[in-house]
C-alpha cells in the first residue's frame, strides 16, 4: 500500500498562479491581457495535481 504524499505545495502553487493569472487579466493598461493564456498551463497543471489526479510516476 502506497503512502498518501501531500498536495499542499501543489495547492500552493496552483493558488500563485491563478493569482498571476487574475493580474493578467485584469491589467488596467491591458499590456499582460493579451499573454494571460500563458499562464493557463501552469494553474491547469497544478490543480490536477492538487487535486491528486496525476501522478508523475506511472507511464501511460
Amino acid at each position: 500500500m502506497e503512502a498518501k504524499q501531500s498536495t499542499a505545495k501543489y495547492w500552493v502553487y496552483f493558488f500563485v498562479w491563478l493569482v498571476i493569472l487574475l493580474v493578467m487579466m485584469y491589467d488596467i493598461n491591458g499590456f499582460t491581457r493579451k499573454f494571460f493564456w500563458l499562464a493557463l498551463p501552469g494553474v491547469f497543471t497544478y490543480f490536477v495535481k492538487a487535486m491528486d489526479l496525476m501522478d508523475a510516476n506511472t507511464k501511460a
